[in-house]
């Protein structure tokens, strides 16, 4: 019996893979519907056809390339990372920092790292790595990031040029153009380095942390330009409309004098302007702000209002204080005598401080006789002064000038004469008095010739008594406004009526 052949069945594949079934199953064509596969099997062929394929392409890499691995082993020499090559790649721990986040204590099996190729391949097979100069690569994938972004970021200060600033950016060296340094005025920019007061403001600067906003970046040409100015301008947009949201009226806040103009003064409350109007600097009349505040002090202030719309901020700083007004009456009380500042020259007479916030009027009529305030007086001037009245309410002080001259006049009167020791009240007293003693030596003189005293009576005693030029001081003496008499002339007329009291009353003959 002839046996048919029929070919051979067993699985080695055809040698034409174009032809019949094979291809038919190769290209995923059946048109007569004999391949049953549906759509999601030949998806999986695919995925697994690309996986296949990817396994078998090897990844080409050189040196200075950067590359993401991952952990796969850890000894005390060597760290073993996987980066898709057929083999690790091995990355010394001696270029390994002592401490941070890639520090040998800080890695760990399966962490994902950042590495650099130093030499694709070594004699072993292995590609040598280092994680150093990848964490330099990784820095300038995040400035580029913050750049992208612009985001704000601290940089220290390590050196300097006549061109402007060296800084550290993570690792990076960046540069900060001289016209971009915050607290340089425009003409030492444009004098640059090369001038000494320029150049020794660079220098101090160094070591110094700045905020810093990136203005230029080149990784080819591992070109990093920052800038200071263009950082504070938008931190202080930043920090403003958040001022304008946290500020509350009545609230009490530390601040920088700023500026100074006619109007009042700006005060910097760390990031935001608020004005303080000429008013509201002191309790006191103030006529420039720069009487009393200079640029760069730091103030206490209230704030008095918010526009968020308009961005404005009014700020108080004599209501940051405590009124003195409120407790002037503990202080003064009418009768005393105070050292004044006269403040202000008026027709009517002129203005004087005592203290800060607590001034007072000394009125024309209250001045020395015949003084005229605007010829006598000057702004500055201190004087002593004695206080009339007090009316804390309406805030009023009434001020003397005149009834503080009678005192100083009272008590140089009853200062010792350095000639005699006596007092000069005591003195003039003497003087009137003078006469009696003559007359006391004529009847001594009389009694020794053997002659009687003769006794006055009392009409011949009011005679003499009025006769006229007999008391000519007395008679010259100068009354005061009021027809009140000076302290000097009551001395005098007290003088002149205890010598009449003391003279013995005559007897009637």
């Amino acid at each position: 019996m002839q046996v048919q052949k029929h070919g051979d069945l067993s699985t080695m594949p055809a040698a034409n893979l174009k032809s019949g079934r094979v291809q038919t199953m190769y290209e995923g064509n059946d048109p007569q519907g004999i391949n049953n596969t549906g759509p999601e099997e030949m998806n999986d062929f695919n995925e697994m056809e690309a996986l296949l394929a990817a396994s078998t392409t090897p990844i080409n890499i050189k040196r200075g390339d950067v590359v993401d691995g991952v952990i796969v082993r850890i000894d005390q020499d060597e760290i073993l990372v996987d980066i898709g090559l057929k083999s690790e790649g091995v990355l010394s721990t001696r270029e390994l920092p002592a401490s941070g986040d890639w520090s040998f204590e800080n890695l760990h099996l399966n962490d994902k790292v950042l590495v650099y190729i130093i030499q694709p391949e070594t004699p072993d097979g292995h590609a040598l790595l280092s994680l150093k100069r990848a964490n330099a690569e990784r820095q300038w994938r995040v400035a580029e990031e913050q750049y992208k972004n612009n985001e704000l970021l601290q940089a220290k200060v390590i050196d300097y040029n006549k061109g402007g600033l060296i800084v550290d950016v993570a690792s990076i060296r960046g540069f900060v153009p001289i016209s971009q340094i915050l607290n340089l005025k425009r003409e030492e920019v444009a004098q640059g380095g090369d001038n000494q007061e320029t150049a020794a403001k660079l220098a101090s600067m160094k070591d110094k942390v700045l905020q810093l906003k990136i203005i230029e970046i080149n990784r080819a040409r591992n070109r990093l330009i920052l800038s200071e100015r263009l950082a504070n301008q938008e931190w202080r947009q930043r920090r403003r409309e958040e001022l304008l949201d946290e500020l509350k009226p009545g609230e009490v806040r530390t601040g920088i004098v700023s500026n100074l103009a006619n109007f009042g003064a700006f005060v910097d409350l760390g990031g935001a302007d608020g004005l303080v109007h000429i008013s509201q600097l002191a309790w006191s009349r103030v006529n420039h702000p720069s009487e009393v505040l200079k640029v760069g002090q730091e103030v206490e202030v209230q704030v008095l209002s918010v526009d968020k719309e308009k961005k404005k901020i009014a700020l108080s700083i004599k209501r940051a204080e405590v009124d003195p007004w409120t407790t002037v009456e503990q202080r003064y009380f009418p009768g005393q005598v105070v050292t004044g500042t006269i403040t202000k020259i008026a027709p009517f007479g002129a203005f004087a401080r005592i203290e800060d916030g607590i001034e007072g009027l000394i009125h024309q009529s209250e001045l020395s006789p015949g003084m005229d305030p605007r010829s006598n007086l000057r702004e500055g001037q201190e004087l002593q002064l004695r206080i009339l009245r007090i009316d804390a309410e309406r805030r009023r002080l009434g001020l003397s000038l005149r009834q503080a001259d009678e005192v100083d006049t009272r008590e140089a009167s009853e200062t010792p004469s350095p000639d005699t020791g006596t007092n000069a009240s005591t003195g003039d007293m003497m003087s009137l008095e003078q006469p009696a003693p003559r007359g006391e030596e004529s009847q001594n003189a009389q009694e020794k010739e053997g002659g009687s005293p003769r006794r006055e009576g009392k009409g011949e005693r009011r005679d003499r008594s009025e006769r006229p030029g007999e008391h000519a001081l007395l008679n010259n003496i100068t009354l005061g406004d009021d027809g009140e008499t000076t302290a000097m002339a009551e001395a005098f007329k007290a003088a002149a009526r205890q010598r009449t009291k003391d003279e013995p009353e005559a007897t009637e003959e």
